[in-house]
């Protein structure tokens, strides 16, 4: 890969990178004024034409980054393509965060002629397969829904000019890798190609290696993996008192926009259902949610009508919603990484949050691979308010199936993520062991020896 570009050779504002006057227009009612590091380095390279790895933490500001040339270059080529065809892709993990990408591509695009969709799982195939049969310009899709799409010939991938991979390694935490290539291999040769990641793990270093040419790498480098206006604290409890002291917190919290957070589906709903019974009116968002469901409930949230979500790590990195003043682990993720797309839903465009975290004993290893991600000591209360040390066990801490003491997935679905269907969970996942309703139980499957 090749360097980016110094700080001296970054423009300060969005005029300077040559942007099309219909862009330029839209961008201050956006509230776009001044670019962004991850912008300042990315749009540039991209208006070149280059392949790029953008490497940036959550709220950075990279949608924009790879909106904004991909906007110009096609406002100024004529009529959107017709027959099923299109000009630009850009595949992300969940409904969400498509969602809200089209959106920020459907007010970038305002004062063009541009034509935008997105397909998603949930949604009726008829109602897309109306959108694409037209052609489009921009299309956002999920993997598992577009390679759907694909099988039942509702559009070509043969005039595709750039390809967008947003939030790459969480793609590949839900299993979308062997899909993505999938869908690459379907595009031209002659493609300019962005992937884009807030980490970067082998397996996406290997994928940008074979499908993207000479890509410049751009970072925005920080020494912490939060954002410094986040305070964050941990209360230390026993896991049956969750329950209770979720709403304790949320009613202390109460003049507060708060989004909680479960490792499951079930545990998602079992939190919305005990808040409305405190008077706390509250939606859960997970995979196993219609898409209807989803941007209902997201659409309250964003609206004020409905002051807390609960959500399951699916949802972590496609919510943005200004304003959001709590984050409440009320479990806390097994993934280290995943803490940091939780909280990041707060302290958004310079504001300060706060982040709580609900630690029983069984969680307090996941808490230790936090802090030495974070790279800080978490303060800790009992449930009076007192400081407390909570002590961390040596070694690594057990999967949930090893805790339970059975084998198989995690209860409350297959992805500990939360997702359900074709955006939470690739369609190649074993299914869970057990028996069938009003059958003989499943046959376990032998591993094939290719098996890692």
């Amino acid at each position: 890969m090749l360097p980016a570009p110094t700080t001296k050779d970054i423009p300060l504002s969005f005029e300077l990178f040559g942007l099309a006057k219909p862009i330029l227009a839209v961008l201050p009612k956006l509230g776009l004024n001044e670019p962004t590091p991850i912008q300042s380095k990315a749009i540039p390279a991209a208006l070149d034409g280059r392949d790029i790895v953008g490497l940036a933490q959550t709220g950075t500001g990279k949608t924009a980054a790879f909106s904004l040339p991909i906007v110009h270059k096609l406002q100024a080529q004529g009529p959107a393509p017709k027959n099923k065809r299109l000009r630009a892709l850009i595949l992300s993990p969940t409904r969400e965060l498509a969602a809200q990408i089209h959106e920020s591509v459907r007010n970038y695009s305002a004062r063009t002629n541009l034509r935008v969709a997105t397909i998603v799982g949930g949604v009726s195939y008829r109602v897309q397969k109306n959108q694409l049969q037209q052609g489009v310009d921009i299309l956002i899709a999920t993997p598992g829904r577009l390679q759907d799409m694909l099988k039942q010939n509702a559009l070509t991938l043969d005039d595709v000019q750039m390809v967008v991979l947003d939030e790459a390694d969480q793609m590949l935490d839900i299993g979308f890798l062997p899909a993505i290539k999938e869908i690459l291999n379907l595009t031209p040769t002659e493609r300019q190609t962005m992937l884009f990641s807030a980490t970067m793990p082998k397996e996406i270093r290997k994928l940008s290696n074979s499908h993207l040419h000479q890509p410049l790498e751009v970072s925005v480098p920080s020494n912490k993996p939060t954002a410094d206006k986040i305070e964050q604290c941990v209360i230390s409890m026993s896991k049956a008192d969750k329950i209770e002291a979720i709403s304790d917190v949320l009613l202390e919290h109460e003049d507060k926009t708060a989004i909680v957070f479960t490792r499951t589906k079930r545990g998602a709903d079992k939190v919305a259902k005990r808040l409305g019974v405190s008077g706390i009116k509250a939606q859960a968002i997970h995979g196993n949610k219609s898409h209807n469901q989803r941007e209902r409930a997201l659409k309250q949230f964003k609206k004020g009508a409905c002051k807390v979500l609960v959500a399951t790590d699916i949802a972590a990195r496609g919510i943005d919603v200004p304003g959001v003043g709590l984050v409440v682990n009320y479990e806390l993720p097994e993934v280290a990484e995943s803490y940091v797309h939780r909280i990041g839903r707060t302290a958004r465009a310079g504001a300060s949050g706060l982040a709580i975290s609900f630690c029983d004993p069984e969680e307090r290893p996941y808490l230790g691979l936090i802090q030495r991600l974070v790279q800080l000591d978490i303060p800790a209360v009992d449930m009076e308010g007192e400081e407390v040390e909570i002590e961390i066990p040596r070694g690594a801490p057990p999967k949930r199936n090893q805790r339970r003491g059975r084998g198989g997935p995690p209860r409350g679905g297959r992805n500990r993520n939360g997702g359900g269907g074709r955006d939470g969970q690739h369609k190649n996942a074993a299914p869970k062991n057990g028996p069938r309703k009003g059958g003989k139980p499943q046959r376990s499957r032998k591993p094939r020896r290719d098996a890692a």
